[in-house]
């Protein structure tokens, strides 16, 4: 029989049936389910991205209703050249780096706490939650209370110091206002990374533990050589949010400091924000934007690209 006997044999798919326009919507329901997703980070998010790298290369001029002029790389080089700027991307780094470290410190020092069987230990759990829970804007006026130089509570302590005779001005010298500053945000983000880190924990088997203890493993060998293993993607992933969230950190410093004193607390978002809505340099403003936004695109491609390789060696 000829191929075109056997083409007119196959039945033909009636298109109009009930069953094959049903199997069609299926086939469309994923696609209608993602399209509101889609919609909502096309206009909330890709399209200021778009926006913001069109005002980089423009000049814009809110104060007047000029409109706008395209400069090219005029405000990057302005930019490279400006002690400012990287002023604030050096605060920046070491405010991210600072609240990292403490955060994530205390985030595992409470999760291997709370991992642990003792009682009462839902209720303790439950109030680990409570500062990532509040809302930032009455954090930080009770820490601002709390290291006022008249009556703040953390002065008692200080003059127990020797040689500390005077409350200190807290929030008007550099270094401390960078450590009260650090040490806000750390304190407001470290219950979300023990939550995480705690979920990490217990699942790492108990017979590793087991095993390691009958063949004389110390608490330190336990720590190194099991429960850091078992839990190291969790912490790459959580190091690459705390970097994300403290780069782009601003409610606490600006509450608290807005930048100051003397440019001590700055970070880049500062930086961003002073610019474009207090010296209504909005293209300038935008061009650092740019820079601090490829910042945190960068720290994500690495940890992508950290993860891809460690799936190939572990395939």
């Amino acid at each position: 029989m000829s191929q075109t006997a056997d083409a007119t044999a196959l039945p033909s798919i009636n298109r109009a049936h009930p069953r094959y326009v049903h199997r069609q919507r299926l086939h469309l329901l994923p696609y209608l389910l993602v399209l509101p997703i889609i919609l909502y980070e096309g206009v909330m998010m890709l399209y200021p991205i778009a926006q913001g790298f069109w005002a980089s290369f423009s000049r814009i001029e809110l104060a007047s209703n000029r409109p706008s002029t395209w400069i090219g790389l005029a405000n990057y080089e302005r930019m490279l050249a400006d002690p400012q700027f990287w002023n604030s991307m050096r605060v920046t780094v070491t405010f991210t780096v600072a609240v990292i470290i403490i955060a994530l410190g205390a985030g595992l020092f409470t999760a291997m706490l709370f991992n642990r069987p003792f009682r009462g230990r839902p209720v303790a759990r439950a109030a680990l939650m409570l500062p990532w829970a509040f809302p930032e804007v009455p954090v930080v006026m009770l820490f601002i209370w709390i290291v006022s130089p008249q009556f703040g509570v953390i002065n008692l302590l200080v003059r127990w110091i020797p040689g500390v005779t005077q409350n200190p001005q807290w929030l008007q010298i550099p270094t401390l206002a960078m450590g009260v500053v650090v040490l806000v945000a750390a304190w407001k983000a470290f219950p979300f990374y023990s939550l995480v880190l705690l979920a990490a924990l217990q699942s790492v088997p108990q017979e590793l533990y087991e095993a390691a203890k009958v063949d004389g493993a110390s608490a330190v060998g336990l720590f190194w050589n099991i429960t850091v293993p078992g839990i190291r993607s969790t912490l790459e992933l959580l190091i690459v949010l705390a970097s994300i969230f403290s780069f782009k950190q601003f409610n606490i410093i600006y509450l608290m400091t807005g930048g100051g004193p003397s440019l001590a607390t700055e970070t880049i978002v500062m930086r961003i924000y002073n610019t474009a809505f207090r010296f209504y340099d909005y293209s300038y403003g935008a061009t650092m934007a740019v820079a601090g936004f490829l910042a945190s695109l960068a720290i994500a491609v690495v940890f992508i690209i950290v993860q891809a390789r460690r799936a190939q060696e572990y395939a």
